[in-house]
């Protein structure tokens, strides 16, 4: 199982504007062929962050924002694209300023996110943002996005809500809070 399939064609069979749908004729090594279908990223789509920003080594501060996949508000972590010419980092800070209303002097990527890796290509980059000092720009979103701050210690209490369903949100969260948590003798 360690080879590839062989890609024989591709086409792509619907488009939005936000999304393509991308059919792929695949041979895979014992001969079997197969049609799948994923979404691929637009052209010029340079990615996307999500980022953790905390405002002490407890608490993260939290958007909520419409959803208008699920049809409601929800919680989660700011985030955003990667526009033309700009570093993960840059992206970061930037999608910070315009949906918190803070900038970050100290931005890291601790990981990369697929969120259905058998659907999709697009892959986010999970972005811990520390030091934080105020700074707003003016972003895309159609209303103020409220900031709620959250302490790392009551995760399990944001996800029992329904109040955060998003799962890069909810992994990146866990994966913050042990990372970030231990070196500070909570955990």
């Amino acid at each position: 199982m360690s080879e590839k399939p062989k890609i024989l064609n591709r086409n792509i069979v619907a488009q939005s504007q936000l999304f393509k749908i991308e059919a792929l004729d695949l041979e895979f090594s014992n001969g079997a062929t197969r049609q799948y279908e994923r979404l691929v990223r637009g052209h010029g789509s340079n990615g996307a962050v999500l980022i953790i920003p905390l405002i002490d080594e407890e608490t993260v501060l939290l958007i909520r924002e419409y959803s208008a996949g699920v049809e409601r508000y929800e919680l989660g972590l700011p985030k955003g694209k990667i526009d033309n010419g700009e570093s993960c980092v840059q992206a970061a800070n930037r999608e910070l300023k315009e949906e918190v209303g803070y900038g970050a002097h100290n931005i890291q990527q601790l990981s990369s996110f697929s969120l259905a890796p058998s659907y999709m290509e697009h892959m986010t980059d999970i972005m811990l943002a520390q030091d934080l000092y105020p700074e707003r720009l003016a972003g895309d979103e159609p209303e103020e996005l409220q900031v709620i701050p959250w302490k790392l210690d009551d995760l399990t209490e944001l996800v029992m809500s329904g109040e955060c369903t998003e799962a890069r949100s909810i992994a990146a969260l866990y994966m913050v809070r042990d990372y970030i948590l231990p070196r500070v003798g909570k955990i």
